[in-house]
């Protein structure tokens, strides 16, 4: 029997070493769903609720894997479904391909049913590499470039096949004019920057009294290098969102997270800094990076069209985060001024106490940053976390203590509800022996993450280690926005556009085949990470927040403090509740650091 395009499609997946494929079925790709049953599901076809959880779940996979994340979609509704998980990939530089079908070759230009300009939908979330397959003779080599691409620019990268042309006999190109034959593999390599290039920087640094070092995910790969680096130049380290697994935060010298979600000493490491380093980061916040003029700054980034951004870098190198800092730390002086580096570990551990004390505060019922908080001393070592956008994305940057082969993710750069349940899907089988655990608020869990229970349920067995934990934090409003609209507008709660129904989140889990428990006493919380990270099975925990305790950032300004008041005085709904909470949290930033409280959580 010959082979169709269909059949070879999977093959030539199956010799790039793809084992799964995320995706919702459609009539725009029956001739690859035909090659699946054909080929004995594989690579393996993980059926997601919807398109959209199913180019998170590569997402997630992607992320957590290092591979390249494979999704899939039939034509029309389907292709655009995919974009926002799409978006999410490409802003957060993740390396993904998506399958779409298309329409006929015949129909195409006729209005015919689902058909969209698919190359033109997708030439820029795809921008990399976006074609459209319409003979067999384009392949192996649109399927290669689409892998090799999106390894190599870390990116999104698109085929579009119409579904007559899947149902055709495959013939490879031969050796003939306007032929494109291709051949399978990604080379590893790692680039680094010219000898000059790095004597200039190191001439940079070694002049800095006060260094500052700013990593994102880039600089996954240099973990022993940067802490190498941070101890020669006596230099505090702040994290990015997207690298806050890249080094200890157990470490006294990491102050955590940097940005709007970000902690008090990596603001403090910013605004006293005279030198700055960037690692791998793309952070696009310039008003927390320090005051122009203020610091000399170099780059370090493996893409040479990001480097130059978002500051003026005095030297910028191109190059991949470990090779280059194993070429620049020979040239590197010892500072041997501690001064700096004592005052940074000073400031840090005063933030730790303060978070410790911020958890502490009693709430109605439960204080949400007591339940993140309450979760850094279980958790597993080989723990993958994922979070949601929103409120939850607080608490995961302020709260949790990742250290060693721990990793978490979010969306990043999109910031898009939604991802944190697929994100921990794909991480699932990425590492199927690994536990995870997604932090979601109910406005998230409500939009999909529900829904995407029941993928959990469809598979969890297959997983070597079958916990995988969401942690929902139901307080009934979307809290993230509602908190914007108070210290950016002035603004009170607009209950129409807020207030969300209370649901019981766990009841669903069981009723999908998965353990649920409701949390509702401060006292309960503990108890009830510790059931979950026993359970057999994947567990959901709806842990009853109070929607008035204040995401207040700690650089927080006098004019948004007071913005907050103001949405008090016209007439906020919860105003009683976010004058006690906001008054009762931000007193923990005041209180001398030997002192500690002592009562439980709810008193």
């Amino acid at each position: 029997m010959s082979q169709k395009v269909s059949d070879y499609i999977l093959e030539r997946l199956r010799e790039w070493h793809v084992e799964h494929v995320f995706a919702y079925p459609g009539d725009g790709i029956n001739g690859l769903l035909a090659a699946w049953g054909r080929a004995d599901d594989n690579p393996r076809f993980i059926q997601a609720r919807h398109e959209e959880m199913a180019a998170f779940e590569a997402v997630g996979y992607a992320k957590f894997s290092g591979r390249v994340g494979v999704c899939a979609a039939t034509s029309g509704p389907g292709a655009v479904h995919l974009l926002n998980g799409l978006y999410d990939a490409k802003l957060d530089h993740v390396p993904i391909l998506a399958i779409v079908g298309q329409t006929n070759r015949s129909a195409m230009g006729g209005s015919y049913q689902q058909e969209i300009d698919l190359v033109s939908l997708y030439k820029d979330v795809a921008s990399d590499f976006c074609e459209m397959v319409t003979v067999p003779e384009q392949l192996p080599n649109v399927l290669d470039r689409a892998m090799r691409t999106a390894m190599a620019r870390r990116s999104v990268t698109a085929v579009i096949i119409p579904a007559d042309v899947q149902e055709l006999d495959y013939t490879p190109p031969g050796h003939a004019f306007k032929m494109v034959p291709s051949s399978l593999g990604m080379p590893t390599y790692a680039p680094v920057p010219g000898d000059e290039d790095l004597a200039r920087a190191a001439d940079v640094l070694n002049a800095g009294e006060k260094v500052a070092i700013l990593v994102g995910q880039g600089a996954r790969g240099a973990r022993q290098e940067v802490m190498t680096l941070a101890d020669r130049l006596g230099a505090g380290v702040a994290k990015a969102l997207l690298g806050k697994d890249v080094l200890d935060d157990e470490l006294p010298y990491v102050t955590g997270s940097i940005g709007l979600l970000g902690t008090r000493p990596s603001y403090e490491l910013m605004t006293d800094c005279d030198t700055l380093l960037v690692i791998g980061s793309s952070f696009p916040y310039t008003q927390f990076l320090p005051e122009f003029g203020q610091a000399r700054a170099v780059q370090i980034d493996i893409d040479p069209h990001m480097v130059g951004l978002r500051y003026p870098f005095e030297v910028n190198l191109v190059g991949d985060a470990r090779q280059t800092l194993a070429r620049l730390l020979p040239l590197l002086n010892a500072h041997k001024n501690q001064k700096w580096r004592r005052t940074i570990e000073k400031n840090t551990a005063r933030w730790w106490e303060v978070m410790q004390r911020r958890a502490a505060v009693g709430a109605e019922p439960i204080n949400p940053e007591y339940v993140v908080h309450a979760l850094n001393d279980l958790l597993p070592d080989n723990v993958i976390l994922s979070s949601d956008s929103g409120s939850a994305a607080n608490w995961y940057a302020r709260h949790l203590r990742l250290r060693g082969a721990m990793r978490g993710s979010l969306s990043g750069t999109l910031a898009t509800m939604g991802p944190g349940v697929p994100y921990a899907i794909g991480a699932k089988f990425a590492h199927g022996d690994r536990p995870a655990i997604a932090l979601v608020g109910d406005g998230a869990m409500q939009m999909n993450g529900m829904a995407e229970l029941i993928t959990i349920a469809k598979y969890y067995r297959e997983w070597e280690d079958p916990r995988l934990i969401v942690a929902v934090l139901n307080n009934r409003d979307l809290n993230q926005v509602t908190w914007e609209m108070r210290a950016m507008e002035g603004a009170p709660q607009f209950e129409a556009s807020q207030s969300l129904p209370d649901f019981p989140y766990a009841d669903f889990a069981r009723l999908a085949g998965l353990h649920g428990l409701r949390i509702e006493k401060p006292e309960d919380v503990t108890g009830a990470w510790e059931t979950a990270l026993a359970a057999d099975k994947p567990c959901v925990l709806d842990f009853v927040t109070d929607p008035a305790v204040p995401p207040i950032p700690p650089h927080a300004t006098l004019d948004q403090i007071e913005s907050a008041a103001a949405s008090v005085l016209k007439g906020d709904s919860d105003r009683a509740g976010m004058i006690r909470q906001g008054f009762k949290a931000k007193v923990q930033e005041f209180l001398p650091g030997h002192h500690h409280r002592t009562e439980r959580p709810g008193t």
